[in-house]
C-alpha cells in the first residue's frame, strides 16, 4: 500500500534560499502556461496538453530571460505541468472547477519525482549539494517513490515522503458500533461512551483575539507587521494540530476496536450555513474525521456504513420506535410517551443508528427515503442481523 510520513526539516541558510527558488519557479511554471493555455482557446480556439507545454518550457529555460528556471530541479518543473494538466482534465471532464492562478501567499511546495533519498536523518534531494536534516519521530519504512517539500505559514519547512510498504491490519474484533456526531459531545457509541468534544477554537479565542487586534494595529508590510502576523499563525496552528491530534485518536481507537463502525451521512455545508452553530461544527471537523475513519477502515480491512441523512435517529425510541415529532435541539433527555422509557438523545440516536445500519448490512442496499417512512428495528432486528455480521466478517 501506498503510506505518506511527514517530517519537520531543519535546513541552512542556503538550503532555504534554494526552497524559496523552487517554490517561485513552480509557481511560475503553473501560473505561465495557465497563462498560455488561456490565450490559445481565446484566439484558436484549441487546448494545448502536457506535451505542448512540456517543449515550451524547454525553449523558454534556453533563453536568457528565463535561464535562472535552469537553477532547480527540472524534473519538479515537469511535475508542476502535469498538475496543470490534471487541474484542466478535471475541469472539463468532472467539473472541479477551472484552475486558478497561484499567489506567492498561498501554499508554497514542490514535488521531487525522483531520486529522493533518506540517509541518517537527513534527505538527499537533487540540486541540493548537502543532505538536509529533518527530525525523525517515526521510522521510515518502504520503498520510497516521491516526496513534496512545504512551507507553511508558521516559517517552518516540511517534507511529505510518499512509500510503498506493507501494513499490518488490526486484528478482527467481531464486534459492530454504531455513532452519532454531535457538538456537545463529540463522538457517541452505541456502547453508551462519549468522546469530549474540546471545543479547541474557544480554548484559545481569547489568545486568538488579542493577537488579531494587535496585527490590525500594525502597519502593513512592516516587520512588527510581520512579527505579530507569525503570532497569529503560531495560534491557528496550535489550534489545528490538537483537533487533528483528537480526531487521529479516537478515529484509531473506533477502527481498532470494531470491524463495523455506522455512523450518519451528515450534510456538513447545508448544516454550516446556521449562522449559530458554524463556528461550532467546523471546529469539531466532522467531514474531516468520517474521512479519516475511511481510510484507516481500508487500511485495516474493516467497514464503514452510512445512514441516510434524513433517518429520524434522534426523534426515534430504539425500544418501540415511537418518533417524537416535537423535538427540539435544546432537549438532550426525553422520555417516550408509548413506552416510557427515558432516553438520552445522543445515546439514543447512536442505538438507532446502529440498528438501522444493520438493517441496511442485512439488505445489501442503503435506503434514502425521507426520515417519516423509516423506523429503526425492533429489539429482536439487531439479534437477527448477528448472523448476517457473522457472514459478512467471516467474508
Amino acid at each position: 500500500m501506498l503510506k505518506s510520513f511527514k517530517y519537520k526539516l531543519l535546513p541552512t541558510l542556503d538550503q532555504k534560499v534554494l526552497f524559496n527558488k523552487h517554490f517561485g519557479c513552480s509557481r511560475f511554471v503553473f501560473n505561465y502556461f495557465l497563462n498560455e493555455r488561456k490565450e490559445e482557446y481565446l484566439q484558436n480556439k484549441k487546448s494545448l496538453n502536457f506535451y505542448d507545454n512540456a517543449a515550451a518550457l524547454t525553449t523558454l529555460k534556453k533563453s536568457e530571460e528565463f535561464s535562472w528556471l535552469k537553477e532547480v530541479n527540472s524534473q519538479t518543473l515537469q511535475t508542476t505541468l502535469k498538475n496543470l494538466d490534471g487541474a484542466y482534465n478535471n475541469f472539463f471532464k468532472f467539473n472541479k472547477g477551472f484552475p486558478k492562478f497561484k499567489s506567492k501567499k498561498g501554499k508554497n511546495s514542490f514535488t521531487v519525482p525522483q531520486y529522493v533519498k533518506v540517509v541518517r536523518s537527513s534527505l538527499v534531494l537533487p540540486k541540493f549539494k548537502e543532505p538536509i536534516k529533518f527530525i525523525e519521530h517515526r521510522k521510515l519504512e518502504g520503498v520510497i517513490k516521491y516526496c513534496t517539500i512545504s512551507k507553511t505559514s508558521t516559517e517552518e519547512y516540511f517534507v511529505s515522503i510518499l512509500v510503498e510498504t506493507e501494513h499490518n491490519p488490526f486484528k478482527k474484533t467481531g464486534r459492530v458500533v454504531g455513532i452519532d456526531l454531535g457538538i456537545k459531545d463529540f463522538v457517541i457509541t452505541s456502547d453508551n461512551k462519549k468522546y469530549k468534544n474540546n471545543r479547541y477554537t474557544k480554548t484559545y479565542q481569547r489568545r486568538l483575539k488579542r493577537n488579531q487586534q494587535d496585527l490590525s494595529r500594525k502597519i502593513k508590510g512592516s516587520n512588527n507587521y510581520s512579527k505579530q502576523k507569525l503570532k497569529l499563525a503560531k495560534t491557528y496552528k496550535k489550534i489545528t494540530n490538537s483537533r487533528l491530534d483528537n480526531l487521529h485518536k479516537v478515529s484509531t481507537e473506533l477502527i481498532k476496536n470494531y470491524d463495523i463502525v455506522i455512523l450518519e451521512d451528515l450534510n456538513v455545508k447545508g448544516m454550516v450555513k446556521n449562522p449559530k452553530l458554524a463556528k461550532h461544527i467546523s471546529d469539531v471537523s466532522w467531514s474531516h474525521f468520517t474521512t479519516i475513519l475511511e481510510y484507516k477502515a481500508k487500511w485495516n480491512h474493516k467497514r464503514i456504513v452510512k445512514v441516510g441523512r434524513f433517518f429520524p435517529s434522534s426523534k426515534t425510541c430504539n425500544v418501540c420506535g415511537h418518533i417524537h415529532q416535537s423535538m427540539t435541539l435544546s432537549i438532550r433527555e426525553w422520555k417516550c410517551p408509548n413506552c416510557q422509557t427515558v432516553l438520552d438523545r445522543d445515546i439514543n440516536a447512536a442505538k438507532n443508528i446502529l440498528a438501522e445500519g444493520m438493517r441496511i448490512l442485512s439488505d445489501g442496499t442503503s435506503d434514502y427515503r425521507s426520515g417519516e417512512e423509516l423506523r429503526p428495528g425492533l429489539p429482536g432486528t439487531l439479534y437477527e442481523a448477528s448472523k448476517v455480521l457473522e457472514e459478512i466478517l467471516e467474508a
